[in-house]
């Protein structure tokens, strides 16, 4: 048996953890808006970047004009700059703890490291993000992804190295952390959980792996996941059993009325207030470590090897490269 809930009536209705999105009205516009929001961004850091003035026509796919990228050597990615990511409001250590440049604990959140980074991020955001918005709703998924957002940088702002770093993946690590929470929470509910929990740690693994290459920060990912995971039981509710039909589509297939009682969305305070004050004591915790200006490098010397690994086809020094000399 998947356990044993009070809650849960005896013989209901078990269902997929994802559903076909054709099968629902909403139309999962909040993270629509998101992608759209980070695909702008990348075109404009693009813009910015243009490679064919500015490195000289030295450049990957230099056809795209002002649009091709940094030669791979650069930026394994396929994006711009370590200089136009800086410009554009990356993190860098020198920028945001010594010259105080906290704008860009908001705009780093935007940036994408290149081409490979952006089409993973995203694509991992709409197959989570919509099934959960239309689950749960675009308010709560919004705040969630938001926040992730901020609380993944706070971490990241304890880890940085004299280099810039995006950090667009925490947001994406949030919406898993409120995933694995949604499971969690409604385990007796759901079928196929291995199916969904193997899909969760596909996009987990893929995008932890792409954090270890140079410009995308993995510890906004560490702390957007804690942020998202936190958050979950904070703002998810029940789903109301009695509207739920099962489906033999697959895992992405069930037929479900969109109906909530207030008192489903409500259920298990204590645990809602127990983990609201968890969320509100890590979000403290953090802007205190930021404010002072704590650097846990000096502690954990190995760290930096979860941020990025040196390789022969790139760099994971903080010393600028002479190509971005102009």
């Amino acid at each position: 048996m998947d356990g044993d809930d009070p809650s849960v009536p005896v013989g209901a209705p078990k269902v997929p953890f994802f559903r076909s999105l054709k099968q629902r009205k909403e139309n999962g516009w909040i993270i629509s808006l998101f992608v759209f929001l980070h695909v702008v961004a990348f075109a404009t850091t693009m813009f910015v970047n243009n490679c064919w003035r500015n490195s000289h026509r030295h450049c990957a796919l230099s056809s795209l004009g002002r649009f091709s990228f940094q030669p791979l050597a650069e930026n394994p990615l396929l994006g711009p700059s370590a200089s136009t990511l800086e410009e554009m409001g990356a993190l860098r250590r020198t920028l945001l703890v010594q010259n105080h440049e906290n704008w860009r604990l908001l705009t780093a959140s935007w940036l994408h490291a290149g081409v490979f980074h952006l089409i993973i991020n995203i694509a991992s955001i709409l197959l989570i993000g919509i099934h959960l918005e239309q689950e749960f709703g675009p308010v709560r998924i919004g705040v969630i992804y938001i926040l992730s957002a901020i609380t993944g940088n706070m971490v990241a702002a304890l880890f940085l190295q004299d280099r810039p770093t995006v950090t667009s993946s925490a947001t994406l690590f949030g919406l898993l952390g409120t995933m694995l929470s949604g499971l969690i929470q409604n385990w007796a509910i759901y079928s196929r959980k291995n199916e969904a929990l193997r899909i969760f740690s596909l996009i987990l693994v893929i995008n932890l792996v792409l954090g270890l290459l140079p410009y995308v920060n993995n510890f906004s990912n560490i702390g957007g996941f804690f942020c998202g995971f936190i958050l979950g039981f904070v703002l998810l509710f029940k789903p109301d059993l009695g509207t739920l039909a099962q489906s033999k589509a697959g895992l992405f297939e069930y037929e479900v009325k969109h109906s909530f009682k207030l008192k489903q969305k409500l259920d298990r305070p204590v645990l809602r207030i127990v983990f609201l004050v968890l969320f509100v004591l890590l979000l403290a915790g953090l802007l205190i470590g930021y404010l002072r200006g704590i650097n846990m490098n000096k502690s954990c010397t190995l760290c930096r090897y979860m941020d990025c690994i040196p390789s022969k086809w790139w760099t994971c020094s903080d010393k600028t490269m002479h190509c971005e000399v102009y």
